[in-house]
């Protein structure tokens, strides 16, 4: 299990314009950020999508703790 705190510090990066969720442009960027991945738009997409579980196409901090937790 994920520390909370540190999560939200890790959300907080990858929220680039603090709107409260994670976008796949933003989840894209950050995974570019670390230089070892290099992912397209259509793989951030799936993956937001995989772990969207409200279906409203981004990951809010509730939803990207519980990946953390998986």
């Amino acid at each position: 299990m994920a520390d909370i705190e540190e999560a939200r510090k890790q959300f907080q990066r990858i929220d680039a314009n603090g709107d409260g969720v994670i976008t796949a442009a933003e989840f894209k960027s950050a995974l570019a950020q670390g230089g070892d991945w290099n992912v397209t738009d259509a793989v951030a997409e799936a993956i937001i999508r995989t772990r969207d579980l409200n279906g409203d196409k981004v990951l809010s901090f509730d939803e990207f703790w519980a990946y953390l937790n998986k």
